[in-house]
């Protein structure tokens, strides 16, 4: 078992060990005096893991219930959070019970919101069952629903009680499901560690899966650390999100993976970056071997042009700037103020 901590505002662990969603219940109650913890999962993850974490609960002494929503991106809507906020109501949840988010980012970022939010604030721990939430978004407190106007516009901050990242469970993924994950990986490798990118160019990923995982989740924590809210350094994580998310909205949240839209949007950036000689030559010719070594799209049907006219309500937007992530190189990464016009018209 490997365990690291979180220290932000609110101080928590993150466990990442495999086969232990069985004994999720008594790692729970260690964190929180709640007497109820209701699941929250979705459909797909609701048919492998739920009974299990359920009775864990039960056992642990947890009056538990369980909400099951669609999978799926669309989800991570008012409608969705709503109806939870309903079945809550209706379960008599107090501020002192708890909610388990049991999925991947869209349910962590759902209840996670709706933890922040519900009587305004009750706890919630993160069971992330995905690569891409077990190494970024269960990670860091972010939490979020999407608009008609954007990714996650609407959402706070708020740190979990705890994260169960077990590593079995990403042998259920599908393999575009996994690769979702690895554009997330990459990212970090990028912005941060140039060791971890040769890693990944040179080993077989199921040999250095857990070693890999405990790396990300390391870089994350001690960025969170030196910037929870998101004003400074924290920005770095957003390496290939700005124009990721515009791919996102631009697909209408279907057809393309969170991770192949942040996988094109590294190597879009990164394109513009070189060319305008901020980047060091050869860059995205290696970032493009890497994501396609993980089976991720290097381009999409939209072009970059297209793109940044979606980039105007992002929410790294600062009146009439926008803050890039660019890496100078792999490894190493720096924030850019950049003006919305310039930006559009392909400066930086």
């Amino acid at each position: 078992m490997e365990k690291l901590t979180v220290h932000a505002s609110t101080s928590y662990d993150i466990i990442i060990d495999r086969n232990i969603l069985s004994d999720s219940g008594n790692m729970i109650k260690s964190v929180t005096k709640a007497n109820k913890a209701v699941i929250v999962t979705d459909d797909i993850v609701n048919s492998l893991y739920a009974d299990t974490v359920y009775n864990s609960l039960v056992s642990a002494g947890f009056s538990a219930e369980k909400f099951v929503f669609p999978n799926g991106e669309s989800s991570k809507c008012s409608e969705t959070l709503n109806k939870l906020y309903g079945f809550l109501t209706d379960c008599e949840i107090t501020r002192s019970d708890c909610l388990v988010a049991l999925g991947g980012g869209v349910v962590g970022d759902l209840t996670g919101y709706a933890a922040a939010t519900y009587l305004r604030g009750i706890d919630y721990i993160q069971i992330p069952t995905t690569l891409l939430a077990q190494v970024d978004s269960s990670v860091g407190g972010k939490t979020a629903i999407d608009i008609p106007e954007g990714k996650n516009l609407v959402g706070a901050f708020k740190q979990p009680k705890l994260v169960i990242c077990d590593v079995d469970t990403l042998s259920t993924l599908k393999p575009e499901t996994f690769a979702d994950g690895m554009g997330e990986v990459i990212k970090y490798a990028m912005i941060t560690s140039g060791s971890l990118f040769e890693k990944l160019m040179n080993s077989d990923i199921n040999d250095i899966l857990d070693d890999v995982i405990y790396e990300c989740i390391g870089i994350k924590r001690d960025i969170v650390e030196n910037d929870e809210f998101d004003t400074g350094e924290r920005m770095l994580l957003n390496f290939g999100h700005t124009l990721g998310h515009a791919i996102e909205k631009l697909y209408n949240y279907t057809g393309i993976t969170h991770g192949s839209a942040v996988a094109v949007g590294m190597c879009m950036i990164t394109e513009m970056s070189e060319n305008l000689g901020i980047t060091e030559a050869g860059t995205l010719d290696r970032l493009k071997k890497c994501v396609e070594k993980y089976s991720l799209p290097t381009e999409c049907k939209f072009s970059a042009d297209e793109l940044k006219k979606h980039c105007v309500n992002d929410k790294k937007r600062s009146g009439k700037t926008i803050n890039l992530v660019i890496c100078t190189k792999t490894g190493a990464s720096t924030i850019k103020r950049v003006d919305i016009e310039k930006f559009c018209n392909g400066e930086m």
